[in-house]
């Protein structure tokens, strides 16, 4: 197991996608969730939303030409974002699809931890400030969106806007503790140490 992965800033093409209470299983449906690994689930990421029943597309704004992009990207979301069931796939499919973090008015509780436990940043700001950001891209989607975790700001085509992310939330990501598997690996030895002090690990 590799260090710790501290993530300070993600920077990428924005992806607006707007509404309020877009639930898990319009992120991913249950139906894809048959795998063991969650390989091959950006491609399923808002299926339904994006796709007719014959397969033909919709036109989502995933599949805008104005907002397709390569490389990673940052969604920017209304209230109650990824709500519903606990599925990690959620998270996952957005990942896997290129999304590396998230700015929203609000997000649902279980679905935010996913995305911190995943090393995706999950950032807020009030009304006024998300329309800002959202209108901004739909304006001219031609730039990157930079998220400054340790800053606490956001900048797109010039203009920086404050957002928020809960202290204990941001030092996990500036520390790379964010990763609770790398965390106790890294730690093995004192881990060793202290199950063999222990009687009943011991083989007392």
């Amino acid at each position: 197991m590799s260090d710790l992965i501290p993530v300070k800033e993600v920077k990428g093409r924005p992806i607006p996608l707007r509404g309020n209470d877009i639930d898990t299983d319009r992120i991913i449906p249950a139906r894809f969730m048959k795998a063991v690994t969650f390989d091959g689930l950006g491609q399923l990421a808002f299926y339904d939303e994006r796709h007719n029943a014959d397969g033909s597309l919709k036109g989502h704004v995933m599949d805008d030409p104005r907002f397709l992009a390569k490389g990673d990207r940052i969604a920017v979301v209304n209230k109650n974002f990824g709500c519903g069931s606990s599925r990690e796939h959620a998270p996952q499919a957005l990942l896997r699809w290129g999304i590396k973090a998230l700015i929203g008015e609000t997000f649902a509780d279980i679905f935010y931890g996913n995305c911190i436990a995943n090393g995706m940043p999950v950032v807020t700001g009030d009304t006024a400030t998300v329309d800002k950001i959202l209108a901004a891209i739909e304006k001219d989607p031609a730039h990157d969106l930079q998220l400054d975790v340790e800053a606490r700001t956001v900048t797109y085509n010039g203009e920086t806007f404050s957002i928020e992310i809960p202290d204990g939330v941001r030092k996990q990501l500036l520390d790379g503790t964010w990763d609770a598997t790398r965390v106790l690996l890294s730690a093995a030895e004192d881990v060793k140490k202290i199950a063999d002090s222990i009687p009943y690990v011991s083989g007392f």
